[in-house]
């Protein structure tokens, strides 16, 4: 009789261990802007949850162009409208499961200590900055915003040869810590995290593009039950709480493309 005991609690205690067999692992490729913010979504939501979010943070475009490759993705969170139609138009992820979640809005920063004078969006195309750093203009949705801003103010010409491209929108927040160049543009959520620069200007809303952030499922995706309930999960009041709490500007659930 003492031996059956041992045995049932040794095998409640091995059963105790074993991993849930629900587990899975969600894969998110997200824009570099979300780091903060979907971490610690992500965190609340595994401690309840027996799932496991796993992220690749990086450049929106270069992570469209990853799961254009093959690249195992479970959902796509991007910081533009753009490289979410070109993965839909290709087939790549699940339209029904496409929303809308965040805004954003642009500043102009420097560094916090001994930083360029910068008063006025006018002041990047004078000898007070002979570098600006920018997410790539061309193809990165936060270089591509401050392009457009630039080029409707137009400042764009003025300031074109002196624009130090980097890989994402933190590569640009980095070079104006560094001291690399005198200013940069980079979303207000990614200046609120460092406390090497301070922002200069903050661009009003109605002179930018449109800033949006679309997520959806993968098309691919080898854990479809569970990325659509953490991504359903990044559309709830909680979840919304803590992208508020990191500056982003939440949008009315369902918002369409």
């Amino acid at each position: 009789m003492k031996q059956r005991i041992v045995a049932v609690l040794t095998g409640l205690a091995l059963l105790a261990l074993w991993p849930p067999l629900h587990a899975a692992e969600v894969t998110v490729f997200a824009a570099a802007s979300l780091t903060e913010s979907l971490n610690e979504i992500a965190a609340a939501y595994e401690a309840r949850s027996a799932d496991k979010i796993i992220f690749n943070f990086g450049a929106s475009s270069t992570l469209a162009r990853q799961i254009e490759e093959g690249a195992p993705a479970d959902i796509f969170f991007a910081a533009d409208e753009a490289k979410m139609d070109r993965l839909e138009g290709k087939g790549l992820i699940l339209k029904e499961t496409r929303k809308s979640f965040l805004s954003n809005s642009l500043v102009i920063v420097v560094a916090a200590d001994g930083g360029a004078v910068i008063v006025s969006p006018k002041d990047l195309a004078t000898d007070k900055v002979k570098r600006l750093a920018l997410a790539e203009p061309n193809s990165v949705p936060a270089g591509i915003y401050a392009r457009e801003y630039l080029e409707k103010q137009h400042l764009w010409s003025a300031v074109e040869a002196k624009v130090v491209p980097t890989e994402n929108v933190r590569g640009a927040l980095a070079a104006v810590e560094a001291g690399n160049v005198e200013a940069g543009i980079v979303y207000k959520t990614d200046a609120a995290i460092s406390r090497k620069v301070k922002v200069a200007c903050q661009i009003p809303a109605g002179d930018t593009p449109d800033i949006r952030y679309p997520a959806a499922v993968v098309r691919g995706s080898k854990q479809l039950e569970a990325a659509k309930a953490f991504l359903e999960h990044l559309a709830t009041e909680e979840a919304g709480k803590v992208f508020e709490r990191h500056g982003f500007v939440v949008l009315k659930p369902g918002s369409p493309p």
